[in-house]
């Protein structure tokens, strides 16, 4: 699980400093697999050597949603609806992390690896 703190000015021209969950869980990365044809590492060598942006965003754009969620009070739970994915992504901390995650690589990278679990081990395509 990856916790974002993310600083952002909202619509009403307030700045705020909120923390963020975003998870993936083994089954959910699983699927992702499966979904990509030749697997998720694959297709995003592939786009990104094709310097394809459009595909690129929308990659971004899926992952950070797929992974958004909120802990249950008791944490044995991480939430998940289309409601709260529609509710982040309405939100300037969405457009903030977005952009962090377009423009530096590294960053993109970092928040790949702090939502797949650590133990998961992703089955091999072919």
């Amino acid at each position: 699980m990856l916790k974002k703190v993310i600083e952002y000015v909202d619509y009403d021209d307030v700045p705020r400093k909120e923390t963020f969950y975003f998870n993936l869980t083994k089954a959910e990365c699983v699927e992702i697999e499966a979904s990509a044809t030749g697997g998720i590492e694959k297709y995003v060598e592939k786009i990104v050597a094709s310097d394809n942006n459009k595909e690129i965003m929308s990659l971004f754009k899926e992952i950070i949603l797929k992974a958004y969620g909120e802990k249950s009070p008791d944490g044995k739970r991480f939430i998940k609806s289309q409601e709260l994915r529609d509710a982040f992504a309405q939100t300037e901390a969405y457009s903030v992390l977005f952009m962090e995650l377009a423009e530096n690589s590294g960053m993109a990278s970092a928040f790949i690896n702090g939502i797949i679990p650590k133990a998961a081990t992703l089955p091999a395509q072919g």
